[in-house]
């Protein structure tokens, strides 16, 4: 009995990350279609960039100096800055660029990022809307490559792609894990559309916007949309937004227990996005990169426990036991020696580790009835 709980749980933890991925390639080599963007040459639409901040006094004029040197007329270009009730003096920094067509709207109370960005919606003129963050860089080129996706009338939604980078310029801790991310959100695109947006840079039409849940992540909310009304959210190869590691790793597996507890909030409230005579793919593909990843580290508990109970069922088990002991081994001698992570295999163990303790964590702050709707920016 524990060999056969052994291999259940091995599936369970196995499967999101590379079970799943391997399925959707066969997917997607079957009957996957490359969106096909328009010739950058195209007349272009008419834009609404909207930068959602929350007290961002000391950010908030580098980004909007990212903004001034964006590639795209600014007759068919309308930026907006939507402040979720900021305290600090970041609105009246707007203030100041009001004469360069900078325009502050400001919800009324804190209600979160999505209540913000809701309040701009409403003040939106342009046909496509682009949504940032302040700690979001953004090449100059960005919206002309953004735009130019939407050519394909099938597509709803665009997403950038995320770069992380360390205070030296290089690629930080969790460069690996994004670039499988990235790899994985491109098949994605290819079959039903992306589960979820770079929730800091990404773009939709007017249309996909209408149905805006304020107690859902905008990136997954805005995803869902594009499935409800037949389109796809895509992921933009050749649209990139830069953003540098935080500071203090605390602060950094913080970010990642808010993210998931986010995620777990926005699914509860539309668990009929796992109904696949509604979704088709669409629901398969949730199941496979939320559902299924937040499960995991329950499951390599449950490997754990049942490996044990398995010792004397042969060398194999005791093979794995050593294996998964000296594995948590290395993540902790990590965790205690931060200079180790700089080798590669072993920041990858550090970082696996940390998401599945992040995501437990999570989990237990959701069970217990606790729910994220309000927006903490990250201090980088």
């Amino acid at each position: 009995m524990a060999e056969a709980f052994f291999w259940l749980f091995a599936l369970a933890a196995t499967y999101s990350y590379f079970i799943y991925p391997l399925l959707l390639w066969l997917a997607v080599r079957l009957r996957g279609a490359e969106p096909q963007p328009s010739p950058l040459g195209a007349e272009l639409p008419a834009l609404t960039l909207i930068v959602t901040v929350h007290n961002e006094e000391a950010r908030i004029g580098a980004k909007l100096a990212n903004v001034a040197a964006l590639d795209y007329p600014r007759e068919r270009l309308q930026v907006i800055v939507a402040s979720d009730a900021s305290t600090d003096g970041t609105e009246a920094i707007v203030a100041t660029q009001a004469a360069q067509g900078i325009e502050l709207v400001r919800a009324g109370e804190r209600l979160g990022k999505e209540n913000a960005q809701l309040c701009a919606i409403r003040a939106a003129r342009g046909e496509i809307l682009v949504f940032s963050d302040v700690a979001t860089g953004m090449p100059p080129e960005a919206l002309r490559r953004l735009v130019a996706h939407f050519g394909d009338p099938a597509v709803g939604a665009v997403s950038s792609e995320d770069r992380f980078l360390s205070r030296d310029g290089a690629v930080a801790g969790e460069g690996l894990y994004v670039r499988y991310e990235m790899w994985l959100r491109r098949l994605e695109s290819r079959l039903a559309g992306l589960v979820g947006l770079s929730g800091s840079f990404f773009a939709a039409r007017r249309t996909v916007c209408e149905l805006w849940d304020i107690q859902s992540p905008s990136d997954f909310n805005t995803a869902l949309n594009c499935a409800r009304l037949g389109l796809r959210a895509v992921t933009a190869p050749d649209v990139l937004g830069y953003y540098q590691d935080l500071q203090d790793p605390a602060r950094e597996y913080a970010r990642k227990v808010r993210t998931v507890l986010r995620g777990m909030t926005g699914l509860a409230r539309h668990t009929e996005v796992l109904d696949p005579r509604r979704h088709g793919w669409f629901a398969w593909q949730v199941l496979g990169h939320k559902l299924m990843r937040w499960l995991v580290p329950w499951a390599l508990a449950g490997l754990l426990f049942a490996n044990a109970c398995a010792l004397d069922a042969g060398a194999f088990y005791l093979l794995a036991m050593a294996g998964q002991v000296v594995f948590y081994a290395v993540a902790a001698l990590a965790h205690w020696r931060p200079a180790l992570r700089e080798a590669g295999p072993l920041r990858i163990v550090y970082f696996f580790v940390q998401v599945n303790l992040a995501i437990a964590d999570a989990t237990r702050q959701f069970l217990a009835g606790r729910r994220m709707t309000v927006w903490q920016p990250s201090a980088r």
